[in-house]
């Protein structure tokens, strides 16, 4: 087989960390580069090399990434951030490699929480009632303010005295839904087909999974609401649907992230190795393997990544 080299983003991120982790856990002949905005973290640990590039959204970053996809002679490109997902969708044909992205349609509805709501309310799609903060008129009761292009779990306001102070352009308002979060990982294939998902009851620090347990219990009424999802957007490959269960039972969704999400460095250990269907799809023209789920838990600890003789000006 010969030896293929793989660009991933956002290495600085539990997200680029646990795909760089997946993908050395298959053991095949491949090359792992790495980008971040800063150049020194500890997903470099990982990697072959390690490049520090602009952030998304600035003017020059697509040409540093076809720069790096160059001179490297990368074969696949996996973007592990929100806006590069975007960004990547976008320009998609300026980068000569394959990009592991949706289209740019569900890549800019899923990037704004609050597009999200609007085309999934115009599909007929379940999502959390959400309303621009000078919409509210106190219709909702206890309340959560959100950044509409948040990442994870930060920015979070939750009853803040003065809702209309926040800008439109920025926050969107969600009535605070209260009982258990769970997270759903979902693989659209290129045929544009359910491929397979898996559930997990969860627990979150700082935004991040830090406990979890694989659940069957809510599937049989996720599958339509990804099969809705499917049909109203060109998402394609790994992407990820969060939702709340209330006390009452109801599944209640509130977020998609178009991206292998934080979890998959815990979910390919229950069969559902999203990374790998990834790079079988993207990189080795073959059909997905078929996702196996066995149930199980997980938790997360803090470890160390040492570099003896390397002093960061990052850290400081």
């Amino acid at each position: 087989m010969d030896k293929k080299r793989i660009l991933v983003t956002g290495i600085g991120g539990n997200v680029g960390q646990g795909i760089l982790r997946n993908i050395i856990s298959l053991n095949l002949p491949i090359d792992l580069f790495g980008c971040n905005v800063i150049k020194f973290s500890p997903g470099n640990y990982f990697c072959k090399e390690v490049f520090e590039t602009p952030f998304a959204y600035e003017e020059n970053y697509i040409p540093v990434i076809r720069e790096i996809v160059l001179s490297q002679k990368i074969d696949l490109l996996i973007p592990s951030t929100d806006y590069e997902v975007y960004y990547l969708s976008k320009f998609k044909a300026e980068i000569p490699c394959a990009i592991a992205v949706s289209g740019p349609v569900a890549s800019e509805i899923y990037l704004d929480k609050y597009k999200t709501f609007l085309h999934h309310k115009k599909n007929n799609i379940p999502f959390a009632e959400s309303v621009l903060p000078s919409e509210y008129k106190g219709q909702f009761g206890d309340v959560i303010l959100k950044p509409k292009e948040g990442r994870g779990s930060r920015g979070l306001f939750i009853n803040p005295d003065n809702i209309n102070e926040f800008p439109d352009d920025k926050y969107m308002v969600q009535p605070l839904l209260k009982g258990k979060e769970i997270t759903t990982a979902f693989y659209v294939n290129k045929q544009h087909k359910l491929h397979g998902l898996i559930t997990m009851e969860r627990s979150l620090e700082n935004g991040t999974t830090s406990a979890c347990n694989v659940s069957f219990d809510y599937d049989g009424r996720i599958v339509p609401i990804l099969n809705q999802i499917i049909a109203s957007t060109d998402v394609e490959g790994s992407a990820n649907l969060q939702s709340i269960v209330t006390d009452a039972g109801i599944i209640v969704p509130f977020e998609v992230n178009c991206r292998i999400s934080g979890t998959n460095s815990i979910r390919s250990n229950f069969g559902f190795k999203d990374v790998w269907y990834t790079l079988q799809e993207n990189l080795y023209q073959s059909e997905p393997d078929k996702p196996e789920i066995i149930t199980g838990s997980a938790v997360r600890i803090l470890m160390d990544i040492i570099y003896k003789e390397n002093t960061s000006p990052y850290i400081f």
